[in-house]
């Protein structure tokens, strides 16, 4: 489980292919600190297991499956990649809770950029869009976000000065991709919703103001 704050922006050092098994291994710096083989970090919001270290680098391995449903299918050497490490019994959450499950990929839309504001809009498949609701909580390449702006297809969300210097957002540039993420609280409900007894059900949340 992960907050979606972003500790630092780490660089793919080298990509290998075997047996259709990635292998990343990523140069970093502050996320090293009690990490160990075992251990679960998230790479641009993807939950990934660390499976070697070295000389300030780790390995993580990923299958067909998170190739398909991320943007690591597009990585390079040099790629930054946003590293967070999983939460612990004692940490707060700052952001909100993330579970590094990727649900889909996205494509920058825009991204309009001034003194006064930064507007990153971000197009999304259309299995996505019941999920996603105005001042609700999106999780982008594994930061913690809030959506300000939703349309059919594309919602935007505004991004501090902090958030453009601290993760890779601030580089994104049109049609790039990155990872999605739904809020947790809405996956549930919508398996809730779908169930037998769907109008009770929805009485029950609406009279507690869950929706």
């Amino acid at each position: 489980m992960f907050k979606g704050i972003v500790e630092e922006i780490g660089m793919i050092s080298n990509i290998d292919v075997k047996d259709s098994i990635l292998n990343l291994t990523i140069k970093a710096k502050k996320v090293f600190e009690n990490l160990k083989v075992g251990d679960s970090i998230a790479v641009d919001g993807v939950c990934q297991t660390v499976t070697s270290i070295k000389d300030h680098s780790f390995t993580v391995q990923a299958v067909a499956e998170t190739l398909k449903r991320t943007n690591f299918q597009v990585y390079e050497i040099a790629t930054q990649v946003n590293l967070e490490r999983a939460l612990t019994l004692n940490d707060r959450i700052d952001g909100h809770l993330v579970q590094g499950h990727v649900d889909d990929i996205g494509k920058v839309h825009d991204f309009k950029k001034s003194e006064d504001e930064n507007i990153l809009y971000i197009k999304f498949p259309p299995n996505l869009s019941k999920f996603l609701a105005f001042k609700g909580s999106i999780c982008v390449n594994g930061v913690s976000l809030t959506i300000m702006d939703l349309q059919s297809d594309f919602f935007g969300v505004a991004l501090i000065p902090y958030t453009l210097k601290f993760t890779n957002l601030g580089k994104l540039k049109k049609d790039n991709l990155v990872n999605l993420e739904i809020d947790l609280i809405a996956r549930y409900l919508e398996r809730m919703l779908n169930e037998k007894n769907n109008e009770a059900k929805f009485d029950w949340l609406k009279e507690r103001n869950f929706i």
